[in-house]
């Protein structure tokens, strides 16, 4: 499938500062964009980036195996932000950033840990699909769930609106 991931350059931007911010124990940040979903003329998929809400400091897990992990609550608290905003029309990606240049890729913790989480979204929202991404400095990549039984594909393509506006492969 074609699927097409879009957000504004200073919603970028702003994913980014708060993702570098230092965390007493976790060696990286993570948070949650809440996003609009749309099927397009060429039968692919349009994800509209909208809001991003942080990781509470107080719900992260001191667990040596990663470099950030997430506890139940940072997930119920992403559901409920959706569910509260109209369960039906709001999309969630879990975001986090690897602090380099050049194509990102998620870690073997972070392919196993997604599949874990990333199908509980599909318990608030299940008729719109829900991912992962991972960030760079200045490039981004991405899986999209399609059904909490589905198996996960790559973004296809990312699109940073704005100034300046850029454009890059998911893969």
């Amino acid at each position: 499938m074609n699927t097409i991931f879009r957000a504004q350059g200073r919603l970028f931007a702003t994913v980014r500062a708060d993702l570098c911010r230092a965390h007493m124990f976790a060696a990286e940040r993570v948070g949650f964009l809440l996003c609009s979903a749309a099927r397009v003329a060429n039968g692919g998929l349009l994800i509209l980036a909208g809001n991003y809400e942080p990781v509470d400091d107080n719900d992260y897990l001191d667990d040596p195996r990663a470099a950030a992990m997430m506890g139940p609550a940072a997930i119920r608290k992403a559901m409920q932000r959706a569910y509260n905003n109209g369960s039906q029309n709001v999309s969630i990606f879990h975001i986090h950033m690897h602090d380099h240049f050049g194509q990102p890729g998620f870690s073997k913790i972070d392919l196993v840990e997604s599949r874990k989480f990333v199908p509980d979204f599909f318990n608030v929202a299940p008729s719109i699909p829900h991912g992962a991404i991972v960030l760079s400095k200045d490039k981004a990549y991405g899986l999209c769930w399609l059904g909490a039984t589905h198996q996960p594909e790559p973004v296809s393509r990312f699109e940073q609106i704005g100034a300046p506006l850029q454009f890059w492969g998911g893969q």
